[in-house]
């Protein structure tokens, strides 16, 4: 039989082929540039500039005891990258007060530079994740680069410490008053303890166990409450989320953990046996749609990133092996609260990085 012609190449057309193209050496040297953030904030090149003065190469170098030529070449990166401005009249680079929430400030609500240390710890992990792909085993949270886990709390705590006692606490229904009057609450997949400690620092009446599988982040999680002061209120163990210990906790929280889990269902049936009869379990999960294509964006490509290279590779190291991801949306989860016995199930608030879920008997 002769062989079959193959089928004619379909016609290149070329204005998207060189729009697309943009598209790759914009992401490209994004790459790059995830280098050089985290280059500027560890050596405070932001910090420096955070009040907005227009700066020359070597005036950064003298505030900052860094070399001159270094910096001419990096700040003339990021002003190439829009990061910060340049005067070529004065030969001047300035750091615009809107860049300055992002990277110049750890304490503002958008700061961003964690998010760039979770970047590079999965570069680092990339042959592990190449592995998993070939083979569909795990990758354990624990086998990471160690700057996943810092870079997780930096790049979260900012969006915690904006939200979660302002605005996501008091939507739960009735949630607040206990925690005012003094409640039990335990923090489930804590890590290094942020969203613990603002929660205690906000509610001196109430006590506060983290759990975590995680020991390392268990010990930095104890190392920073005794930082904050609420080391009184606060203590953090290490344990399952199938497994911590204790009965009749008035709240139970997971932050942006649950769709790691292996066996979510399971997870969320000893949460719910751990409830007090008149307790909620709060869920802040990324923000997904229940479809694929209402979530082909930019907030969606970075949870998507994150889930291919952490959170699915995490799950699959675990029991079950659920791997929820991501984005897995709200339908999901309310079939998987459904599951494991909650009752009542609504979607209390919301940002644009973030489902806050209360789930209770």
């Amino acid at each position: 039989m002769p062989t079959p012609a193959p089928a004619p190449a379909p016609a290149v057309d070329e204005e998207k082929l060189n729009a697309f193209l943009g598209q790759v050496v914009t992401d490209l040297g994004a790459t790059f540039n995830a280098v050089l953030i985290q280059i500027g904030d560890a050596l405070g090149l932001y910090r420096a500039m955070g009040d907005g003065a227009p700066v020359t190469p070597a005036e950064l170098a003298g505030r900052t005891g860094t070399d001159e030529r270094y910096l001419r070449e990096w700040l003339s990166a990021q002003a190439a990258g829009g990061y910060v401005t340049y005067d070529p009249d004065s030969g001047r680079f300035a750091l615009p007060p809107e860049q300055a929430m992002a990277f110049g400030d750890p304490d503002s609500p958008v700061y961003m530079a964690g998010g760039f240390d979770i970047a590079a710890s999965v570069i680092k992990d990339r042959d592990k994740i190449i592995e998993a792909f070939r083979t569909g085993e795990g990758l354990g949270w624990h086998e990471h680069h160690h700057e996943l886990f810092s870079g997780t709390e930096r790049f979260f705590r900012p969006g915690y410490k904006a939200n979660l006692v302002d605005a996501w606490l008091p939507a739960l229904d009735g949630v607040e008053e206990k925690l005012r009057a003094g409640a039990r609450v335990a923090d489930v997949g804590c890590g290094h303890g942020a969203s613990t400690i603002l929660m205690a620092e906000a509610y001196p009446n109430s006590e506060f166990v983290g759990f975590d599988y995680h020991q390392e982040s268990v010990g930095a999680a104890r190392t920073a409450a005794e930082h904050a002061g609420v080391a009184d209120r606060v203590s953090f163990e290490q344990a399952a989320a199938k497994e911590y210990p204790g009965a009749g906790y008035d709240l139970v929280t997971m932050f942006d953990c649950l769709h790691d889990m292996g066996d979510p269902v399971g997870a969320l049936r000893h949460v719910l046996e751990s409830l007090g009869g008149d307790g909620t379990a709060m869920l802040v999960e990324p923000f997904a749609g229940d479809r694929l294509e209402d979530n082909l964006n930019p907030v969606g490509r970075l949870f998507y990133g994150a889930s291919t290279t952490i959170c699915t590779p995490g799950s699959r190291d675990q029991e079950v092996g659920l791997a929820l991801g991501a984005q897995a949306g709200e339908a999901r989860l309310r079939a998987v609260a459904g599951e494991a016995g909650f009752s009542r199930f609504r979607r209390a608030t919301e940002t644009p990085f973030n489902l806050v879920l209360e789930a209770r008997p």
